[in-house]
Parts: structure tokens; C-alpha cells; sequence
């Protein structure tokens, strides 16, 4: 393959699509306006501790992670991954619910939790089952429905739903009223049966570092700090008024200081917002589920034990979750302390001051362990993303773009174009590399 590509936008989908044309034979340059790369998947530091930009996994289920990384480029992640199942908590009470299949340590407790009846216990096993044995064309396509309908359709009992899928899957999808497409639950549940959940011990961002590193050594140019203003395609204007010629020759990508930089293929790899506009497809979602993550620390020498596990919150009352980092990676925290991690879902949330957040955490800690005291935790920092997903009702699927929906020589990718998760955005890099590869 001959020719040159531009790739706006630096995150998971960009780095992706822009390592496989490179390797492919082009001469790729990617643009991302931020000072590094990663897109939604950004880690910061605060005082000594680790903190990922809202609270994110990495499923290492998820096909296209070993695809893009390899079984050597996952394992040097070092992922640090939670105990399957999770602590179902309400006030004065805490429960395990585990995967007798991957931890039987977990089996007994499991099967004691009065939360969960044994019915539903074996019904878990059985849509694991169902699920493990489908291939992988048959997601994301036919009927579909909400989870909730499709749980109580299975023949799960109100109660399962409402204490444990309501706050676990509220944290994967952002909806606690779970109104999300039923193919996100099959095909996240799926990959929880084939692999861990966790993160790498140097946080979220090791993940687009990771893929930085192989973008260049297949030889992309990834320029940092350059806004794209506009993408023109020959023979028209910008993309969003269109040429009317599907074949249009070249394009040429303006940035935002008045520079230019012409191309044989452009990947428009941006925020689903920000792809719209720069291409005019109108299927692009644009209606964004929000998440509030808090990050907390205990005091000095206050240690916080879960058993590796998720806390579920089987009331309705936020913080949705709490997560214990250090507990599942010491690396998140500075030796003697402790960092907790909790999910707010809802409007509401964005807009609700510090205090009153880690009061609710600190309130809900109370209540789930009466014997311990949690007025020292300490507020590190709130994430409050608007955009954090884009939304997922049942049919929304059929319905995104195709990445080679632009005019001419330009190609989508963003998850976007698949469905929202790091799958979603890795899978959508290759199948954008394809469509842009048509014209080199």
C-alpha cells in the first residue's frame, strides 16, 4: 500500500486505525488536540495517587484487546483485577456473590447470600452458558429490547435485578434503570465469563501509551497539540456541505492555526460530537450518558479490605458503587493509605457540590461497615464527565454510521461506529483502517 493518511484524533479508535495503515505501507501522520494521547481513557496523578478519568476497566475478555495488543502487550499491562462477583451492601449488611467457576473460594459464601435465591443462582449459570456458546456474529444484531425486559424474560426474580444487575451493570452502563440495549449485557457478560476485569497498575492510560508505542514503531507520526479545524475533500468544500462525488481525489485536513496538510484517506477518529461536525453524518450519536466519579482516600495507616470485590449499593441512595483501587492495585496509592473510587450516576450528580458527594460516601461506608469509622475520608478529586458513553436504548445499534458513511476519501472511527466501550472504539479502528485503506 502507497499514499498518505491523516488520522484526527488520538484516542483508542485513532491509534488503532493509524497503526494498521502504517503497517499496511502508508505514510500516516495523527493529530490530537490534547497534550498526549488517549482520547476518554486518561490518567492523572493527585498527591501521590493514581487517578483514571472517571472510573474505568479494561475487560481482558474483549476480542480486539489482544488483537491490537498481543498476549505479550496485555501481559505487559500488569493488569491488577478484581475477585469475580461482587459485595451486595445495605445498611448493617454485606453479602458476596462471586463465580464459583473461577474462584471457588467464593462458592460457599455465594451460595449461603440470601440476597440472590438459588433459581436465580442457577439461571446466572445457565445464560453464562447460553452466552459462552454463541458465536460472535450473532451480537449486535436482532431483536432486541431493554435489560430489564430482557432479564425478567429469562425468568429472573425482580429481586436479583434490583440488588445485584441494577448497581453492577448501572457502573458498565450508566443506567441504573436498566434501559440500555440488551447487547450490551450479553456481549459484556460474555466477556466477564472469558476473561478478568481490572486495570494496569500505572492506571487507564497505559492502555493508549501501549498502543502510542506501536503506532510509532510502525512509523505514524502522532503531532499532539493540534486542533483539526476542518476536513476539505477535492473538488468541494468542507466535508459537512458535501462534493456529491463518492471518489472524490485526496483531501486536505486544515488545522486550527491556519496549516494544512493534504492526504489520499483521512480517519476522523474524534468525540462523536466533534465527528459529526466535521463530517456532517448525521447518524453520529450525539446524546451522552454522564458519570460522576469521586475519588477518596482514608487516613494515614486506615487500611480497607473487601475481599477484591465491588461494593454494591442495593439501595437507591447514591454513590452507586464504591471501589476499593489500592486494595485491587497498592500501586494506586502511596504505602499506609488506602483510595476508594465512587459512582454517581444520574444528571443530578453533575451538579452536586464535593462535600455533599463524599458525605453520601461516607454515610453509605457507615451504614455497610457499622464496626469501622469513616469520618477522615478525604476528597482527592471529582470527575464529572457529561459525555462518558453515548446512549444505547434498544435498537440504537442498527442505526450508527458505517465508517465509510463520509464522503470521499474519509473513513469514521470512534465507538461510535460500533458500541460504546473499549472494544467498541479498538474494533471500529481496524474496520476504519479498511474503509480509508480503499483509497491508498
Amino acid at each position: 500500500m502507497n499514499g498518505d493518511a491523516t488520522v484526527v484524533g488520538g484516542g483508542l479508535a485513532g491509534l488503532v486505525a493509524a497503526t494498521r495503515l502504517a503497517e499496511a505501507g502508508a505514510d500516516v501522520t495523527l493529530y490530537e488536540r490534547r497534550p498526549e494521547v488517549g482520547g476518554r481513557v486518561r490518567t492523572e496523578t493527585v498527591d501521590g495517587f493514581t487517578l483514571d478519568r472517571g472510573f474505568q476497566v479494561l475487560f481482558s475478555g474483549y476480542p480486539a484487546v489482544e488483537r491490537e495488543l498481543g498476549a505479550d502487550g496485555l501481559d505487559d499491562l500488569d493488569l491488577r483485577t478484581f475477585a469475580p462477583g461482587a459485595t451486595i451492601c445495605r445498611p448493617g449488611s454485606r453479602s458476596t456473590l462471586g463465580d464459583p467457576l473461577r474462584d471457588p473460594r467464593a462458592a460457599l459464601p455465594s451460595l449461603l447470600n440470601d440476597e440472590v435465591s438459588l433459581s436465580d443462582k442457577l439461571r446466572t449459570l445457565a445464560l453464562r452458558y447460553d452466552l459462552a456458546n454463541r458465536d460472535a456474529d450473532e451480537f449486535f444484531a436482532g431483536p432486541d429490547a431493554p435489560i430489564r425486559e430482557y432479564l425478567r424474560d429469562w425468568g429472573f426474580a425482580e429481586d436479583y435485578v434490583e440488588n445485584f444487575v441494577e448497581p453492577f451493570y448501572g457502573g458498565i452502563t450508566l443506567d441504573r434503570t436498566l434501559s440500555t440495549s440488551k447487547h450490551v449485557f450479553e456481549y459484556t457478560f460474555r466477556a466477564m465469563g472469558r476473561g478478568s476485569i481490572g486495570f494496569p497498575a500505572a492506571g487507564m492510560a497505559a492502555l493508549p501509551a501501549a498502543l502510542a508505542d506501536r503506532a510509532r514503531e510502525a512509523g505514524v507520526t502522532i503531532e499532539t497539540g493540534e486542533d483539526v479545524e476542518s476536513v476539505r475533500i477535492a473538488g468541494g468544500g468542507r466535508i459537512p456541505f458535501r462534493s456529491g462525488s463518492a471518489d472524490a481525489d485526496g483531501a486536505t485536513v486544515e488545522l486550527a492555526d491556519g496549516a494544512t496538510r493534504e492526504a489520499d484517506a483521512v480517519v476522523v477518529a474524534t468525540s462523536a460530537p466533534e465527528a459529526r461536525r466535521l463530517t456532517g453524518v448525521e447518524s453520529v450519536p450525539t446524546e451522552g450518558v454522564p458519570n460522576v466519579t469521586g475519588w477518596y482516600a482514608l487516613p494515614a495507616g486506615e487500611s480497607f479490605e473487601t475481599g477484591e470485590r465491588i461494593l454494591l449499593n442495593a439501595a437507591s441512595e447514591p454513590p452507586s458503587a464504591v471501589v476499593p483501587m489500592s486494595e485491587v492495585a497498592p500501586e494506586y496509592a502511596p504505602d499506609g493509605r488506602a483510595l476508594l473510587a465512587a459512582t454517581f450516576l444520574g444528571e443530578d450528580a453533575l451538579d452536586r457540590p464535593d462535600e455533599d458527594l463524599r458525605d453520601d460516601v461516607r454515610d453509605a461506608l457507615n451504614a455497610w461497615f457499622p464496626e469501622r469509622d469513616f469520618s477522615g475520608l478525604e476528597t482527592l478529586n471529582v470527575h464529572r464527565i457529561r459525555f462518558a458513553q453515548f446512549a444505547q436504548p434498544p435498537g440504537v445499534h442498527a442505526d450508527l454510521p458505517d465508517p465509510d458513511d463520509p464522503e470521499g476519501p474519509v473513513a469514521l472511527a470512534g465507538d461510535y461506529t460500533e458500541w460504546s466501550s473499549i472494544q467498541g472504539a479498538l474494533e471500529s479502528g481496524r474496520k476504519a483502517a479498511a474503509a480509508a485503506a480503499e483509497y491508498l
